[in-house]
């Protein structure tokens, strides 16, 4: 079983310090956690992604029960084993891949028939089923399986979505707990303030020692997912960490730190990282960009990543126009350990009580 410790409340915000520990290791909060979807956070060893600075992963259900199957990771002495990773993993339920496969995919009170995206083969994802896999998986950190509501629902469509989550939600529960696992609520309701507060009350009622805010950056603005996320969080229980799934952006991180949400997921820093835009101190770069050909500076000289330290922004322009697979793994290395680096800045911030003021810059630049 997982233990969160609230260490320290920010003077400025609603920022936390705090320390999740899992029976893989203590993670420090507010983290960023790299996704590692088919048990790889994608072009990086294992090696490679704790060098630059993840204390957890996350894994993707849905994937891994279609290929190579929960069983055969399970024979294989657990996700942890295969993919020689020895830090906390966390494993969603599967629900959003299934959600944004909708065009694939039939949810009823039993759950959510879909075809899979490899072979067009028929399943059937039950919160039972979903659980399972995940046990099966080893993960310190199972998601209950849920529906999230398009960004569009009204608030009838919201409701039903909500009331189905919760029912899937106690169904989850109500599987035989793996030793070692502890499993996460998910709160949902849509872009809806009162059913947002209502998913709070049924999924706390359940309880669990951890909790989400799921069913948001699903295609609605930023300044109402920003809006749901700073109503809900605070409505969460105090001692228990708090994690919005799938949101990335570094300002949006930082925001979103400061509602008082400890933990965060993202496929951001990995697939812009093989399109070829970098993050750095001063901004996003576009590395295909020609005034880099015969640049020899570092991408960013503030960072001490293996990318920064050891290769120019012409090497690494180079690599990426050549189609390179090396550009891959430099670009992703940079972008996993900036990400990794900036919740780090922002610990120390609450740490020290400084505020949490810097800016990112929000267009792509050319670094002179």
């Amino acid at each position: 079983m997982i233990r969160f410790e609230l260490i320290k409340k920010h003077r400025h915000s609603r920022a936390r310090l705090g320390k999740l520990i899992t029976p893989h290791g203590e993670i420090d909060t507010p983290i960023f956690m790299p996704v590692g979807t088919q048990a790889t956070v994608k072009a990086l060893t294992s090696d490679e992604v704790k060098t630059c600075g993840a204390q957890i992963l996350l894994g993707n259900t849905y994937h891994l029960y279609l290929r190579p199957g929960h069983h055969t990771i399970q024979k294989l002495e657990g996700l942890h084993k295969f993919m020689n990773w020895s830090g906390p993993i966390l494993t969603d339920s599967g629900g959003f891949q299934v959600f944004s496969l909708n065009n694939l995919a039939k949810i009823n009170e039993e759950g959510a028939n879909f075809k899979s995206h490899l072979d067009g083969s028929s399943h059937l994802l039950t919160p039972e089923l979903s659980i399972q896999i995940q046990q099966a998986l080893g993960s310190d950190i199972a998601m209950v399986l849920d529906e999230p509501a398009p960004h569009d629902a009204d608030k009838k469509v919201a409701l039903e979505s909500l009331e189905r989550s919760a029912r899937w939600a106690q169904r989850c529960k109500d599987v035989p707990q793996r030793k070692g696992q502890s499993l996460f609520g998910i709160v949902q309701g849509g872009m809806h303030t009162a059913l947002r507060r209502e998913s709070v009350e049924r999924t706390t009622e359940i309880g669990f020692p951890g909790y989400a805010i799921g069913g948001l950056s699903v295609g609605e603005e930023k300044s109402l997912m920003l809006e749901m996320a700073d109503f809900t969080a605070p409505l969460l229980p105090e001692h228990a960490p708090r994690y919005l799934m799938g949101v990335g952006p570094p300002e949006d991180l930082m925001a979103c730190t400061q509602m008082g949400i400890d933990m965060f997921d993202c496929v951001m820093p990995t697939r812009n990282a093989r399109n070829g835009t970098l993050f750095t101190s001063r901004g996003k770069v576009n590395i295909k960009n020609s005034m880099y050909k015969e640049d020899a500076s570092p991408l960013d000289p503030e960072c001490s990543c293996e990318t920064c330290q050891n290769y120019s922004r012409a090497y690494l322009r180079h690599l990426f126009m050549a189609d390179e697979i090396l550009a891959y793994r430099l670009n992703t290395l940079h972008n996993v350990a900036f990400f990794l680096n900036w919740m780090e800045r922002m610990r120390t911030a609450i740490r020290d009580d400084q505020p949490i003021d810097w800016t990112y810059p929000q267009e792509k630049i050319n670094l002179g």
